[in-house]
């Protein structure tokens, strides 16, 4: 019985295409983002006395495949697991999550608020999803999203390069 299975294992493994074979094992390889991004932390529970805003803000990782993108999300990204004075950022490479950073110094940002964590949730992969793969019309107008969790409501915010680019802003 088990040279049976045995036997139709190997029949299984020669039907399959030549391709599947080369597909397997070490020769896989990533699959390439059109762009770098960067994911930032923030925590602002304890800002110090006289601060600038923007010190707590921490660069976390830089990536360009999908699978860096999934192992990172998988592991750490969820909106669901900061602390309620927390924002998580993920913005092209080279363009700080800040409105003094040159590529956002003009920009504007879309934010939508929820109540539900849930929702923030999906917005937030949602949109992840939709930046990293160049889903966007007018992708090259934005510098990235910012998921801010607070205790009484959450918030999104999709930022643009130039708020006075009607085209990318409706």
């Amino acid at each position: 019985m088990a040279s049976e299975a045995a036997v139709e294992v190997n029949a299984i493994s020669a039907a399959a295409p030549p391709e599947a074979a080369a597909t397997t094992g070490a020769e896989k390889q990533p699959h390439k983002l059109e762009r770098k991004w960067t994911f930032w932390f923030d925590n602002q529970s304890r800002p110090k006395q006289g601060a600038a805003w923007g010190t707590s803000l921490r660069k976390v990782y830089t990536f360009d495949t999908v699978e860096e993108f999934w192992c990172l999300y998988d592991q750490i990204f969820k909106p669901s697991k900061l602390p309620g004075t927390a924002d998580f950022h993920l913005f092209k490479a080279g363009i700080e999550p800040k409105w003094e950073d040159p590529e956002c110094a003009s920009g504007g940002k879309w934010s939508v608020i929820s109540n539900r964590k849930a929702n923030l949730e999906n917005m937030w992969l949602e949109t992840l999803m939709a930046l990293i793969g160049e889903q966007f019309d007018e992708a090259d107008e934005i510098c990235g999203v910012v998921a801010s969790v607070r205790p009484r409501q959450d918030k999104l915010a999709l930022w643009t390069k130039t708020a006075t680019n009607e085209a990318a802003q409706v």
